[in-house]
């Protein structure tokens, strides 16, 4: 059955105007209307002869004036929603309203500023004494990480950086056997280490480079199917996705490699128009490239290498001739136009045959770090010397610790 509303006006009421609070906006302006201001009382004017006694009635409601168009919005004054009739007596504010106070009150960010309501966590540590003691206390002594690990993390959070584009690293030197493929190697298994998305690695060594036997190994890479560079470019023009460029490619982990060509009749051939169309199609799939460039910087390829690069890593040696060689490179790139890419370059210096005491390192570094970005010092260990299959497991933690920073110098460099 239909639901009555009883009718709450008495017969005393009739022609007043009702009161409708349409919201708590209103209903607190009403309140505050009503309240005595604390304001001096007026003078009491000359008493007045009494009218006469009127005939009893029900006692006055008091009569609160209907809302206006612009009562009820949240964040107006109160005064505004409800304005006193004009014959009303008026009353001043002594105090802000309930409506002013909550409309006034900055509303708390929940995105962007969670630590409102969370207190902040410490890092747990890892190693040392407080690991241990975060491990006995179960986590209720919490030192946070030492300064070792936390220049650890930083290395992490450079190498990890989130990057808008594809970024090409060139890596070369003007003498061979001096850590160029094995830093490429080493440089790259890091990046895909830490980087949430795989890098790539191009051998355009146009003598025959072992890019991929040192990331696999002689006895993986020859069972593997023998797609080089050359089978790459013969069908660049059908590859449209990331799955039929996979064919073409070869995988250590997470770093995803191309082959360079090993039939000396024709691993000279790629030119600088190929070698900028392999770069283009790359650029599309992967934000991070590293090109191992082979030795020298005046082969065929080696003017689309430089062009496309965004940085350049020099490999050199801590014997004289390959110091010297360094700095050589570094000076022909100065004045060929590429001097952007000189004063940037990152030049690692590899101990790789652990040379006699009679050579002065500190000469030879102070000799090059004047001249380039960054210089880095990979120290002699036997897992990148021997010239064989580079894995970061067997490698000292110095020799990781050396790639790391390189990984974090050329993503620096990425602007």
């Amino acid at each position: 059955m239909p639901a009555v509303t009883p009718d709450m006006t008495s017969s005393n009421d009739a022609g007043k105007p009702v009161t409708r609070r349409s919201s708590w906006a209103e209903a607190a302006a009403a309140a505050d209307a009503t309240k005595p201001s604390r304001a001096p009382a007026p003078a009491q004017p000359a008493k007045q002869p009494a009218p006469p006694a009127a005939a009893p009635s029900a006692p006055p409601i008091a009569s609160v004036p209907p809302a206006t168009p612009l009562a009820g919005r949240i964040g107006e004054p109160a005064a505004e929603a409800a304005a006193p009739a004009s014959d009303a007596p008026a009353f001043r504010r002594s105090r802000p309203t309930v409506a002013d106070e909550i409309a006034e009150s900055p509303m708390p960010d929940f995105i962007s500023s969670p630590g409102l309501f969370v207190k902040e966590q410490k890092p747990r540590p890892v190693g040392g004494f407080r690991g241990a003691l975060y491990k006995l206390t179960g986590g209720a002594w919490n030192l946070g990480p030492g300064p070792k690990q936390r220049q650890e993390d930083e290395l992490a959070r450079r190498i990890s950086r989130q990057l808008q584009g594809s970024y090409n690293t060139a890596v070369l030197s003007l003498k061979g056997g001096i850590g160029k493929t094995s830093t490429t190697v080493g440089v790259g298994l890091t990046l895909a280490e830490y980087r949430g998305d795989a890098p790539c690695a191009i051998d355009a060594n146009p003598d025959s480079g072992d890019l991929v036997e040192r990331a696999l190994g002689e006895g993986i890479y020859q069972q593997s199917s023998p797609r080089t560079i050359t089978d790459l470019l013969e069908n660049i023009e059908s590859i449209d996705s990331l799955t039929s460029l996979a064919r073409y490619m070869h995988h250590a982990g997470r770093l995803h490699l191309i082959a360079g060509e090993q039939d000396p009749e024709v691993s000279d051939s790629l030119t600088a128009e190929e070698y900028l169309r392999i770069r283009k199609l790359i650029s599309s799939y992967y934000s991070v490239v590293l090109t191992d460039c082979g030795t020298g910087v005046t082969h065929n390829a080696m003017s689309g290498i430089l062009q496309s690069a965004d940085n350049l890593v020099i490999a050199a040696g801590y014997a004289v001739s390959g110091a010297k060689r360094a700095r050589s490179t570094l000076h022909w790139l100065a004045s060929h136009g590429y001097e952007d890419l000189a004063r940037n370059a990152i030049v690692v210096i590899t101990d790789k045959d652990e040379v006699s005491s009679r050579v002065d390192k500190d000469a030879i570094e102070e000799h090059l770090s004047g001249i380039c970005r960054e210089l880095i010092a990979v120290p002699h260990d036997r897992g990148v010397a021997d010239g064989d299959l580079v894995t970061l497991d067997v490698l000292k933690p110095e020799t990781r610790r050396a790639y790391r920073e390189i990984a974090a110098a050329i993503v620096d460099g990425y602007r």
